[in-house]
C-alpha cells in the first residue's frame, strides 16, 4: 500500500498543481498537506463537539464492558442487581454527555506510557449523543425516522423496559435504548446469580448471539456520526444548512459558518489532521513506525495526544482496514481519496472567503460526493468483511476452533454497519435492496450458540446473497468481495 502522503502528492498535480505548507490556509486556492487552516495566525478549524461524541461512544461501550467484568468478578453486586440501576448508569453518557459528570476521566484510548491532552470531560464541551441521533435532530433529515422510515430491525427480541418485556424497535432511538435495556436486564440477572449463558461469558453477549457492545458502538457510528455527516453538515438540500450555510465569519469565532459546517463533518469522519502522514497500517494500528503504530501521533511534539487533532477514530480507521484487506490488483485507496477531498473542499471554502467571491458550490459538491461515497464504501466494505467472518465462523462449527463470542461479535458488527446506509440521502443502496439485505442478515445470527451451534446452510446462502447485493450496489471488485 502507498502511504497517504504519497497519494496526496500524486493527486495534487490533478487538483491544484501546487500545495502550501502543512500549516497553510488554502486561501490562495492551493490545498495544504494537512487539515490545518489558519487566518491571521489563528486556527479556523474547530469540531470539539464531534470529538466529544467520538469519545462518548468509546466511553459508553467501555462502561458496558467494565460493568460486565465487575459482575462476573462478584464486585459491588448491589449496584447492579436491578435493570433500572444498570440502565441509569449508562444513559447519562448518552443523554447528557460529559456534563453529566465533568470530573469523569475520559476513557484510556492510548497505550500505557502515553497521555492524552484531554483528561476529564471538563476538557471537552457539552455535546451529548442523544441530541444528534437520527430522528432527534430532524431539521435536515431526509426521512422522518420517528414515523416508520427506519428499517432494519423487525424482531421482538430485545428488552424495551425495566420489566424485561420484549419489543420491536421502530426508531433509531428505540433500537439504541433497547440494546441498553437488554444489557441492563442481563447484568441484573447475572448480579442475582442467574447468568444468561454462564458465569464465564461476558454479560453483553446474549444467548441469541448479540454482542451488545458492538451493536451499540457500530449503530452510534451509523445513526450519529454517519447520519450527521452525510445528511446534515455535508448535505445541500436545506437553506442555510450544510453546504448552503453562509461563508461569513460566525460571530467572534475565527471561522466562517460554512467552514465550521465542513469541519464538523470532518470531526465525525474521525481522522487526525495529519491523516495523510500515516500509512494505512498505522491508521489501523496494525504496524508501522513506532511513533504512529497505535493509530495516533504527537504531531506537535508537546508530549500529549490531542484527541481532537492527533487521534484516528471510527470511519477513518475502517477505511484504512479495508484498504489493507483489498486484493492484489484490485487495491482500494479509500483513505487517500477521502483525505484529499476533505482538504480540497475546505481549501475551496477558505479561498472563496479570502477573495470575497461566492463559493463554487459545484466544485464543493464534487468533493463532498467523493467523501460521502468513500465513507459509505468503507462501511459497505466492512459489512462484507463481517459477512466473510461469519461464514468463517460457521465453517468451524463442530470443531474446537469455534468461538461463540467471535460469532456474535462478527454478526453484531455486520448488523451495525449495515444499518448505516439508510442514513445517507444519496446512498447507492436503494430501499428495496436495503430491505433485502437486512431480511437476509436477520435480527440475530442463525445457528450461533454458546452450547449447540448449527451451520445453517439456508442462512449461509442468505448471507452470500446479501454480500452480492452490497457488492453490486457499490460496484466492488469481486476479488475484494471475497478478500475483505
Amino acid at each position: 500500500m502507498r502511504t497517504l502522503f504519497f497519494a496526496f502528492l500524486v493527486g495534487m498535480a490533478a487538483f491544484s498543481g501546487a500545495c502550501s505548507d502543512s500549516g497553510g490556509t488554502g486561501a490562495d486556492g492551493s490545498v495544504p498537506q494537512t487539515y490545518r487552516f489558519e487566518r491571521e495566525g489563528q486556527s479556523t478549524v474547530a469540531y470539539t463537539g464531534q470529538s466529544t461524541r467520538q469519545v462518548l461512544i468509546k466511553d459508553l461501550v467501555g462502561l458496558m464492558g467494565s460493568i460486565s467484568e465487575a459482575v462476573l468478578a462478584g464486585q459491588d453486586l448491589d449496584r447492579y442487581d436491578t435493570s433500572d440501576e444498570v440502565y441509569l448508569l449508562l444513559t447519562p453518557l448518552y443523554e447528557q454527555g460529559g456534563v453529566a459528570d465533568t470530573s469523569r476521566a475520559v476513557p484510556q484510548l492510548v497505550a500505557e506510557g502515553d497521555t492524552t491532552l484531554q483528561q476529564t470531560y471538563a476538557d471537552f464541551n457539552d455535546a451529548n449523543l442523544k441530541d444528534k441521533l437520527a430522528g432527534n435532530d430532524p431539521v435536515t433529515d431526509h426521512e422522518d425516522w420517528t414515523s416508520g422510515a427506519f428499517v432494519g430491525w423487525s424482531a421482538s427480541n430485545l428488552a424495551v423496559n425495566a420489566a424485561g418485556d420484549l419489543g420491536t424497535p421502530a426508531t433509531p432511538e428505540e433500537l439504541l435504548l433497547a440494546l441498553l435495556w437488554t444489557f441492563a436486564d442481563q447484568v441484573a440477572a447475572g448480579a442475582a446469580g442467574s447468568f444468561p449463558i454462564d458465569a464465564a461469558t461476558p454479560l453483553y453477549l446474549t444467548p441469541a448471539g448479540h454482542d451488545l457492545t458492538q451493536l451499540v458502538e457500530k449503530f452510534l457510528l451509523a445513526a450519529v456520526n454517519f447520519s450527521q455527516g452525510t445528511d446534515d453538515y455535508l448535505d445541500d438540500d436545506v437553506e442555510d444548512q450544510g453546504l448552503l450555510a453562509v461563508n461569513e465569519v460566525d460571530g467572534d469565532n475565527a471561522y466562517t459558518t460554512l467552514e465550521h459546517q465542513w469541519d464538523e463533518a470532518y470531526g465525525y469522519w474521525g481522522a487526525a489532521r495529519d491523516y495523510g502522514a500515516y500509512t494505512d497500517e498505522e491508521i489501523a494500528a496494525a504496524g508501522g513506525r513506532p511513533e504512529y503504530e497505535s493509530g495516533y501521533h504527537d504531531s506537535n511534539g508537546d508530549g500529549l495526544i490531542d484527541l481532537e487533532s492527533e487521534f484516528n477514530f471510527g470511519a477513518s480507521v475502517n477505511a484504512a482496514k479495508r484498504d489493507l484487506g483489498s486484493a492484489s490488483g484490485a487495491e482500494t485507496d479509500f483513505t487517500a481519496e477521502a483525505d484529499l477531498a476533505w482538504r480540497t473542499g475546505r481549501a475551496i471554502i477558505a479561498a472563496a472567503y479570502e477573495s470575497g467571491d461566492e463559493v463554487d458550490l459545484a466544485a464543493l459538491v464534487a468533493q463532498r460526493d467523493i467523501i460521502v461515497s468513500t465513507w459509505e464504501k468503507a462501511y459497505a466494505a466492512t459489512a462484507i468483511h463481517y459477512i466473510n467472518e461469519i461464514i468463517s465462523d460457521m465453517d468451524v462449527i463442530g470443531t474446537a476452533a469455534y468461538s461463540f463470542a467471535d460469532h456474535a461479535k462478527h454478526w453484531s458488527e455486520l448488523k451495525g454497519f449495515a444499518l448505516s446506509f439508510q442514513f445517507n440521502p444519496s446512498s447507492p443502496m436503494n430501499e428495496e435492496d436495503f430491505a433485502a439485505v437486512h431480511e437476509a442478515i436477520g435480527d440475530s445470527p442463525i445457528g450461533a450458540s454458546a452450547t449447540s451451534p448449527i451451520d445453517d446452510d439456508a442462512y449461509r446462502t442468505r448471507l452470500l446473497n446479501a454480500r452480492s447485493l452490497i457488492g453490486n450496489a457499490y460496484d466492488f471488485d469481486q476479488a475484494n468481495i471475497t478478500s475483505w
